[in-house]
């Protein structure tokens, strides 16, 4: 063989050795990705805090990367290829920057990936961005969908819970929450609508299982920065579903709690003081947004099992309000132990999604 014909075969080699290996880096800055929840942007990174946080980015290729960082927290997302919920699967990032690979082998086309959070907002994961593989070309995002929901809420709108396995024992473990199954973010899937979701396990109203409370951070980006503040114009929600009092319900019962002592002292409130803390909480979401549909809902654990007064609580807060576009839903008390399960939360949204129909009219 010539030197000639060696260097030709030297240089198609090399040609198709980098073609098969082409990539095409999206840095998470990228107007190309379609972002939904509160993310919060660095100039190399964005970071995911509230569960139903996600990034989808469409192409043309056969495969995606993406690279994470948790800093605090199990930190668990789904990977949804193409929307198909069915083949849906989980990844737990680390505590180290590593690049994990989302899907490989598709078919050459036109293709969707998202990363969507699953776990409660005591994590932080930063997200550096995509890796597209193959001969890729990056597609504009879909069109955002015009609708707009926004949920408030404790475990129940987290998603504690949900993946626990039949048989299982109610836990909280990070590897079983699963927001993607939630009633929420069911009812925005529902009605195509874009979704956000401020939601803590354990959070209430008046009181909550550890130091902070729904009104102290539902206006925060970061949860755990008192300092840092959610720009509200940012993302203006049609209708706002708020889900609280679960847990005040069991804690304003337990003087011995420490978080008891914190917010009372050794009075346990009285239905004054817990229809006003409610009311103020309304009325602060409602100067954030004026024009929205706020429904003011409760349940399905026992918060609103039969006798409760905690549903009462909020219609006199809601009378008091005089707002004809606020609303009361209540979902049924689901009898079962520990936190509802996809069929259980599936039950909610379906409640939620006739009370929109039937009275707004979405």
């Amino acid at each position: 063989m010539t030197n000639y014909l060696k260097i030709i075969l030297t240089l198609i080699l090399y040609a198709s050795s980098t073609l098969l290996s082409a990539q095409l880096t999206v840095g998470s800055g990228d107007k190309k990705i379609a972002y939904q929840g509160r993310i919060g942007f660095q100039n190399d990174h964005a970071s995911f805090f509230w569960p139903g946080s996600s990034a989808t980015i469409h192409f043309e290729g056969n495969g995606a990367k993406a690279t994470l960082k948790t800093l605090r927290g199990d930190a668990y997302f789904y990977v949804i290829t193409d929307g198909n919920e069915a083949e849906a699967y989980k990844i737990h990032t680390d505590t180290i920057t590593k690049t994990y690979v989302l899907a490989s082998g598709l078919p050459q086309g036109r293709h969707s990936v998202q990363l969507f959070q699953l776990t409660n907002n005591t994590t932080e994961t930063l997200f550096y961005g995509f890796e597209l593989s193959g001969d890729t070309r990056l597609l504009k995002p879909a069109r955002p969908p015009k609708r707009k929901i926004e949920f408030y809420g404790n475990s129940i709108t987290a998603g504690h819970g949900v993946d626990v396995p039949d048989g299982g024992k109610d836990s909280g473990a990070p590897e079983f929450f699963d927001n993607y199954y939630t009633y929420a973010a069911l009812t925005a899937r529902h009605y195509n609508a874009q979704y956000s979701c401020i939601a803590r396990s354990g959070i209430g109203v008046t009181i909550s299982w550890f130091p902070e409370i729904m009104p102290e951070v539902y206006d925060r980006l970061r949860p755990s920065d008192r300092s840092s503040k959610w720009d509200f114009s940012r993302y203006q929600p049609d209708i706002v579903v708020i889900n609280l009092f679960q847990n005040d319900s069991w804690l304003v019962n337990q003087p011995e709690h420490e978080q008891f002592k914190a917010r009372f002292g050794t009075q346990k409130p009285g239905l004054e003081f817990i229809v006003q803390a409610y009311e103020n909480l309304v009325k602060s979401i409602r100067s954030k947004y004026p024009k929205a549909s706020i429904i003011c809902a409760l349940g399905n654990m026992d918060a609103t099992r039969k006798g409760s007064a905690w549903p009462g609580y909020i219609e006199t807060a809601v009378s008091h309000l005089k707002d004809k576009k606020i609303y009361t839903c209540f979902f049924p008390f689901k009898d079962t132990p520990g936190h509802p399960r996809k069929s259980e939360q599936q039950l909610m949204a379906n409640e939620l999604i006739q009370f929109i129909d039937r009275n707004l009219k979405w």
